[in-house]
């Protein structure tokens, strides 16, 4: 800050200037005592000066409505989302979510630091602010093909950048448990920079989190029970209640929040459809659900804003107070926060829910390796051939609306030539990750129970955590089809039915995002959710996010990885025959 911004802060605040801009006739939420207050706020250069009885160039009438501060998602892969960090801004500033806290794991993966530093520069210079954690394992674990290895020297030096708080969800446990060298260093050189540690304790035991806690890794998404959740509290830890597209963890957690424990819960959304930020909201939709499930709505708005904030040192958000970031919105109901009028460093950016700004980062997205990174050779049918010895297989069952999946055995159907044969009536499916960074031409094959298509086949280069090629199908035939038009588009979501094509979302940014607006990605994955209706998927949870973690070898209990069926329990894989 300059001398002559402060010098003029303070003469607004001592009322010898007039503010920029005064707010006047509002219902003052006040984080610190869970508390409503009213009076004028004075802002003057995008932050606020006081509350008290202020004159202002611009005076603008609360007409008797809530005023919050702005929301914080406190952990979210933006990648997911589907669209640039530009159109990402664009889609959540109706919902009061102002700030984010972003874990560019998913692009790391494909393009190690590159996709990093293209994070970096596409969310600089708008209307809402973009705070980086650091990946800490790229790949996540050794048992699958990534596109990049990230070592402790690599990010290094983005920790000299101001938007960087720290490391990222540390998932890789067994490397903390024996002090694997270059996981030592990577926290080391967070914590020499001074920086946050996020951690990713999915099934971890009451003493496996005493490692973490003395690792210094302070944060954990991954409860999904309230016990689970009650014994991170317990050890010091910021309890990050999630509620995403896949993983619906937030009912299951807000009982054991309360007066005494709030102030250490925060909330995310770890991964989460465009569609669904659109049409359920952002962090607003986890404040809105933990009211309905019982949760003061000033403690809900707490764990929304200050606490967040106050988890990851960012000293001037999160609330409504003197030398505080005027990032805040205006509602009229304390129970269903619907959002009417948002605020940006005291400019108004949503007015009556329309967006009224353009944002202005263009950042080109030119390179070879961003824009044509999916690779693998030509594939057949009899790439997705799965031999068994018997007619009992290891498969994978999902679990609607969770990242967990069951390890079942069930009997099974076999060709004459001992081949796994798909069955609709049994709902068992076949599975394929496919490598797509190397031409390694190394592909798992896997049965996967629960998704529920009739008909058909679906493929994604979404797929947690190494983002290689993941799809699911009733038949070779589709799948081959499903694959082929994937590498077309380099990257994206695609639905096959009786080899024809009938509905893709084209993703050519690292085969994660679309370069397209918001809105017309939106349209497309619309198109994308019919198309799954006709295949007869299951219309309980979204089929395409759901597949994308069931590669992920590092959240129980059965996965598939390129290098096929994985056991996360005993961390190895194992064969497809029981």
């Amino acid at each position: 800050m300059e001398g002559n911004q402060l010098k003029k802060r303070i003469f607004v605040a001592s009322k010898r200037e007039p503010a920029d801009t005064v707010i006047k006739n509002g219902k003052i939420i006040d984080v610190f005592n869970g508390e409503i207050i009213e009076g004028d706020l004075a802002i003057v250069d995008g932050y606020f000066a006081g509350i008290g009885d202020y004159e202002g160039n611009r005076v603008i009438d609360a007409n008797g409505r809530y005023i919050s501060p702005a929301f914080i998602d406190g952990h979210v892969h933006i990648e997911s989302s589907m669209v640039t960090p530009n159109e990402f801004a664009k889609a959540l500033l109706p919902h009061g979510v102002t700030t984010v806290i972003a874990d560019p794991h998913e692009i790391a993966n494909v393009l190690g630091v590159d996709g990093i530093q293209y994070m970096l520069d596409s969310s600089e210079n708008l209307p809402f602010d973009f705070f980086f954690m650091l990946p800490s394992c790229v790949p996540a674990t050794e048992f699958e093909n990534s596109g990049a290895t990230l070592h402790s020297a690599d990010l290094k030096p983005f920790y000299q950048q101001p938007r960087v708080l720290g490391l990222a969800e540390v998932m890789n446990f067994p490397a903390v448990l024996t002090a694997e060298d270059d996981m030592l260093n990577k926290i080391l050189t967070a914590k020499q920079f001074g920086k946050k540690i996020d951690g990713h304790a999915a099934g971890l035991s009451p003493n496996d989190l005493n490692v973490y806690m003395a690792a210094g890794i302070c944060t954990d998404h991954e409860s999904t029970t309230a016990s689970e959740a009650k014994e991170r509290l317990r050890r010091g830890m910021y309890l990050m209640i999630r509620e995403g597209t896949v993983a619906k963890d937030l009912q299951q957690l807000i009982p054991i929040v309360n007066d005494r424990n709030a102030r250490r819960c925060l909330f995310v959304t770890d991964d989460k459809h465009l569609d669904d930020l659109i049409q359920d909201g952002s962090i607003d939709h986890n404040v809105r659900l933990a009211i309905a499930s019982g949760l003061s709505s000033i403690i809900a708005i707490q764990m929304a804003t200050i606490n967040a904030a106050e988890c990851f040192g960012l000293e001037s958000k999160g609330a409504i107070a003197p030398g505080y970031k005027a990032d805040f919105f205006l509602f009229d109901d304390l129970e269903k926060i619907k959002i009417t009028t948002v605020f940006k460093d005291g400019i108004a950016v949503v007015e009556n829910g329309r967006l009224m700004i353009e944002s202005q980062n263009h950042t080109l997205v030119e390179t070879e390796r961003l824009r044509n990174s999916v690779r693998y050779h030509e594939l057949t049918e009899n790439d997705f051939h799965i031999p068994l010895r018997t007619n009992n297989a290891n498969i994978i069952e999902i679990i609607p609306n969770s990242l967990v999946t069951r390890h079942i055995i069930e009997k099974v159907d076999r060709s004459d030539l001992g081949l796994f044969q798909p069955s609709i009536n049994n709902d068992q499916l076949k599975l394929a990750v496919i490598e797509r960074h190397h031409l390694k031409n190394q592909i798992g094959l896997g049965i996967v129970k629960g998704l529920g298509l009739r008909s058909g086949a679906i493929a994604t280069t979404i797929a947690h955590d190494s983002h290689n090629l993941i799809m699911a199908g009733t038949t070779d035939f589709d799948m081959v089809v499903a694959a082929k038009a994937i590498k077309n588009i380099q990257g994206g979501l695609v639905v096959v039915n009786h080899g024809e094509v009938i509905a893709s979302l084209e993703l050519r940014i690292a085969g994660l995002m679309s370069d397209r607006p918001y809105q017309e990605v939106y349209e497309r994955l619309n198109e994308i959710n019919l198309a799954l209706k006709e295949l007869g998927a299951n219309n309980h949870f979204n089929p395409f996010l759901t597949i994308s973690f069931l590669s992920l070898p590092v959240i129980p209990e059965l996965k598939l990885t390129d290098k096929g069926l994985f056991q996360v329990s005993k961390f190895q894989h194992i064969d497809l025959d029981a």
